[in-house]
């Protein structure tokens, strides 16, 4: 059973103000995270519960999953540099 994507507000808003081409690349990226949220290149956060990260270039999604919920919230899309802070 495939996981549903959910974002929140500020995440959305991130990848809208992206350049369109690295904004569907990056939405492709997430898309493929309702099959398979742990999928190989993603790692789990240290030091947080329930975090993971994709890398897409200099880009990184940073989310989490609810097995029970079967749904994957992704909470920020940012360039490498901003992501941790």
């Amino acid at each position: 059973m495939a996981y549903t994507i959910t974002f929140a507000r500020s995440a959305r808003k991130e990848l809208e103000r992206m350049d369109r081409k690295l904004g569907l690349r990056i939405s492709d990226k997430i898309e493929t995270l309702s099959a398979a949220p742990r999928s190989p290149g993603c790692k789990k956060l240290q030091g947080e519960d329930n975090l993971w990260r994709i890398r897409i270039g200099d880009y990184r999604v940073i989310y989490s999953i609810d097995d029970k919920q079967k749904i994957v919230d992704v909470s920020a899309v940012r360039h490498r540099r901003e992501i941790y802070r």
